[in-house]
């Protein structure tokens, strides 16, 4: 009993340098997927958040809901198409988009509040917290947008007040069209206007490996210049590259690290954030 005590006072004094340095810093996680749908992970990484909470982060949620938005668009008979791997969004599939957003959304402030946090979530029109164009280019995605604006004044408010913003990736432009948002973009640009210390994606790979059939291969920390190498020399892939994109285009902004971790792993976010090793690939700005 009291070797199992003494183990768990180690793991306080190691995470102590951590929250002692974090005190106070925005951290804008990222995550979707099946984590949005299975309710262990859920509780997993919502545990997290509070704890990150209630130490003195101020953590920022930005969500999708890629397959659930799938499931519903082909419980409707709707046909879903990817076109350079954007999800094409007409008005019948932006009305399931935004619905199902709605109810991810939902669904993660009543767990944040559950575990005792404030807690305020947007969806598009709600608030108008991101504005948004129509994607311009040579082709037609339907109701797709670019990011035009955050309201960095807005989640500043709620985040000085101990609310915990919860993201949906749809945008509104000045006439009040919705659109749809790749997550992960939001993420970037949310973290990016809000000079966060950190971004973390949450997704369903350990993060960067140069073997992605050999978990031995992960790449625990890398530099922009050696990221945009292993870009160019064709080691990151599929549907790695818009999430390392987010990441590059997030420290170039000014956001000093950003992490990509795998979401399946209970307690994540912890481990990654207060421990010495972590457990993904964190990507650095020597610059920031």
């Amino acid at each position: 009993m009291l070797k199992e005590a003494t183990k768990k006072v180690d793991i306080l004094i190691e995470a102590l340098p951590y929250i002692r340095q974090f005190y106070g810093k925005v951290v804008v996680v990222k995550y979707g997927g099946s984590a949005v749908e299975e309710s262990d992970l859920n509780h997993s990484i919502l545990e997290d958040i509070t704890f990150m909470n209630h130490v003195g982060i101020h953590p920022v949620v930005v969500h999708g809901a890629g397959p659930f938005i799938t499931k519903r668009m082909q419980q409707a008979g709707i046909e879903v198409k990817f076109l350079d791997g954007i999800r094409y969004t007409d008005a019948a599939a932006l009305n399931i988009v935004v619905d199902s957003l709605n109810e991810v959304n939902r669904n993660i402030v009543r767990e944040l509040k559950g575990f005792g946090n404030e807690a305020k979530g947007f969806v598009g029109k709600n608030g108008e917290l991101i504005t948004a164009e129509k994607k311009k280019g040579s082709v037609d995605y339907g109701f797709v947008g670019e990011i035009s604006g955050v309201d960095r004044k807005l989640i500043y408010s709620l985040l000085n007040a101990k609310i915990v913003p919860v993201i949906a990736p749809l945008g509104v432009d000045s006439a009040g069209q919705v659109y749809n948002l790749n997550a992960d973009t939001v993420a970037a640009e949310v973290a990016r206007s809000l000079d966060a210390e950190k971004l973390v994606l949450l997704t369903n790979v350990r993060g960067i490996m140069t073997d992605v059939q050999d978990p031995d291969s992960l790449i625990s920390s890398i530099t922009l210049p050696e990221l945009r190498r292993l870009i160019e020399a064709g080691v990151v892939t599929g549907g790695m590259i818009p999430k390392v994109q987010a990441c590059i285009k997030a420290a170039e902004r000014g956001v000093r690290k950003t992490h990509i971790i795998e979401a399946d792993i209970l307690h994540a976010l912890l481990l990654e954030i207060y421990t010495d090793k972590g457990i993904g690939t964190e990507i650095i700005n020597q610059n920031a």
